[in-house]
C-alpha cells in the first residue's frame, strides 16, 4: 500500500506491514477508567510527535530493529495499559471513557523512496503529509516506523489527547526507551485519575464562563478556520533566546526565556493581522497544573491523564507595537501567572463539573476573541533522551494532523544536541509565517539537513 501526498508527489511511502502490539501483562482492575475533568479539556486531538534517527548504530536489519521496538512496547503497554485499550463512549452521559481491554496499539513499518538529507523538514506539509497513515480510531495509540534509503529511521507516535497531556506522552517514550535499552525503570506511571475530581459542592470564579465553553466533538472536528494554516519546523540558535531574554529583563526584572520569546512572538504577531478587523489580538499559555494542585509537588509528578489549564493574554494591537519587549514580557507574566495557583486549576475542575456532560474548550483554541497563538513550552520534553537502542535521535518535536484550528499554535522542544537551541513546530497563518521569516531578527531559521547534521 502506498500513501503518495498528491500535491507534493516527490517522494513516496509504502506500508510493509501492519500488526497490533498488545501489552503482555494482566491488566488491573478496573477495566473501566473514567476521564478525569480536565481529560474533557483536551479536546480530543489527535497529538503526533516524531522522532529522527541519523542510523541505526548496529548491523540489525529493519525488520529486527522493527521486532525489538514493538517487543520493548509490548512490555510498555503493561505497566501504560490504559493506552492499549479503547475509547469508547459511556451508554448514559455519552462522555469518552477508557476500555482497558488490551486492544493494544497500532503499528506499523513502511519504507520512504528517498533517503532523510533529501526531506524538506521546515516544510512539514510537504514533508509528512499523506506520509502516514491515518488515524484509525479503535487505536488510541498508533506507531509507524519508516525506513529511509541512507539506513536513517523516521517514528512517529500519535496518541488520542484524552489519554494524557505532553508530560503523559514523554513518561511512555521514556519508559519504552528504558525498557528497550534493558535500563532500571525510573519510574512508575500514577493512573490514579480520581485525584482530580471535582469538589461537593463544586464552587468556581464565574470568570471562568468567559474563558472556557461546552463543546461537541463535532464542534470541534469543524472548527471555523480562518486562513489556510502552515506547518513549519523551525531552528533557533541560543544566542538568540539568550539575547531575547537579555532584552526582556531590561527593566530589571528577569524574565524566563519563554516569557521573553513570547514577548517576541506578539511583538511580530501585530505586523501579520489585519488591523481594519482586529484591533485586539490574543496569546495563550499551556500551564501544566501538577505541581500546583496538590500540596505535595511530588504527589503528581508521575500522573498520567490530563493536567493541562491555558493562560489568556489580551491587548489592543496599538499597546503591543508600541510596547518595548520588556514591557509585553510583563503582559506574558502577569497573564500566565494568574493560573498557576491550586484554587485555579480546583476551579477550573469544578467549572467542567457544572458545565457536563460533554466536552470542553477554551474559546482561544476555537478561535473566538480575534487572532490568537498558542505557545507551548517543551523545556522538559525528551529529545535525546529517547534512545530505543539504536542512538539518540537528530530531532523529536510535535507534528499535527489536525486540518482545522482556531488558533496558530507555536510548539517549542529543545534541540536534540543539548547546546540550548530550539526547535519549534509551528501552525500559522501565512501572513505570520512571512512576518516571522522577514524580520530583521532572523530569530526563526528555516530547518534544514544542515541543522541536524545528515549532509
Amino acid at each position: 500500500m502506498a500513501l503518495e501526498d498528491a500535491r507534493n508527489g516527490d517522494y513516496a511511502v509504502s506500508i510493509i506491514r501492519k500488526s497490533v502490539v498488545k501489552a503482555t501483562g494482566p491488566i488491573p482492575e478496573p477495566r473501566i477508567l473514567t476521564l478525569s475533568n480536565l481529560d474533557l479539556l483536551s479536546g480530543r486531538f489527535p497529538v503526533t510527535y516524531f522522532y529522527v534517527y541519523h542510523k541505526a548504530k548496529h548491523n540489525d536489519s529493519s525488520a529486527s530493529v522493527a521486532d525489538e521496538l514493538k517487543n520493548s512496547l509490548a512490555n510498555c503497554l503493561s505497566h501504560f495499559y490504559p493506552f492499549a485499550g479503547r475509547i469508547i463512549p459511556n451508554p448514559e452521559t455519552n462522555e469518552p471513557e477508557i476500555l482497558c481491554d488490551n486492544t493494544g496499539a497500532l503499528f506499523l513499518v513502511a519504507q520512504a523512496s528517498i533517503s532523510l538529507n533529501q526531506l524538506d523538514f521546515y516544510n512539514l506539509n510537504k514533508c509528512l503529509e499523506g506520509k502516514l497513515v491515518p488515524i484509525h480510531e479503535e487505536f488510541p495509540v498508533q506507531v509507524q516506523l519508516t525506513n529511509y534509503e541512507c539506513g536513517g529511521i523516521f517514528i512517529t507516535f500519535t496518541f488520542d489527547h484524552a489519554l494524557g497531556d505532553a508530560s503523559s506522552f514523554t513518561k511512555f517514550l521514556l519508559m519504552w526507551s528504558e525498557i528497550a535499552r534493558k535500563k532500571p525503570l525510573s519510574f512508575s506511571p500514577d493512573h490514579r485519575r480520581y485525584l482530580l475530581r471535582a469538589r461537593y459542592p463544586p464552587i468556581y470564579n464565574r470568570s471562568f464562563d468567559k474563558s472556557f465553553i461546552s463543546c461537541s466533538l463535532h464542534d470541534i472536528l469543524h472548527i471555523s478556520t480562518p486562513s489556510t494554516l502552515l506547518k513549519r519546523l523551525y531552528y533557533i540558535d541560543a544566542s538568540n533566546i539568550d539575547r531575547l531574554q537579555k532584552l526582556a529583563s531590561l527593566d530589571g526584572t528577569k524574565r524566563t526565556k519563554i516569557e521573553a520569546f513570547s514577548a517576541y512572538i506578539w511583538k511580530i504577531m501585530v505586523k501579520a493581522i489585519d488591523k481594519g478587523h482586529s484591533k485586539k489580538c490574543k496569546m495563550g499559555w499551556l500551564v501544566d497544573g501538577r505541581t500546583r494542585i496538590c500540596n505535595t509537588e511530588k504527589v503528581m509528578e508521575n500522573y498520567i491523564g490530563n493536567a493541562l489549564s491555558i493562560a489568556v493574554g489580551e491587548a489592543s494591537v496599538n499597546e503591543i507595537e508600541q510596547a518595548s519587549i520588556a514591557n509585553v514580557a510583563n503582559n506574558v507574566h502577569n497573564a500566565i501567572s494568574k493560573v498557576t495557583s491550586a484554587e485555579h486549576f480546583l476551579d477550573l475542575i469544578d467549572w467542567i463539573e457544572c458545565n457536563k456532560p460533554g466536552l470542553v474548550l477554551a474559546k482561544i483554541v476555537l478561535g473566538q476573541g480575534g487572532p490568537a497563538i498558542v505557545v507551548s513550552s517543551g523545556r522538559r520534553f525528551p529529545v535525546a533522551e529517547v534512545d530505543f537502542g539504536f542512538g539518540s535521535p537528530v530531532v523529536g518535536t510535535v507534528y499535527s494532523t489536525i486540518q482545522k484550528l482556531g488558533v496558530g499554535y507555536i510548539n517549542q522542544r529543545p534541540g536534540a544536541k543539548g547546546d540550548g537551541s530550539w526547535t519549534i513546530s509551528a501552525i500559522l497563518w501565512p501572513e505570520m509565517i512571512e512576518a516571522l521569516e522577514s524580520d530583521s531578527e532572523h530569530v526563526f531559521q528555516p530547518m534544514t539537513s544542515n541543522h541536524l547534521k545528515l549532509l
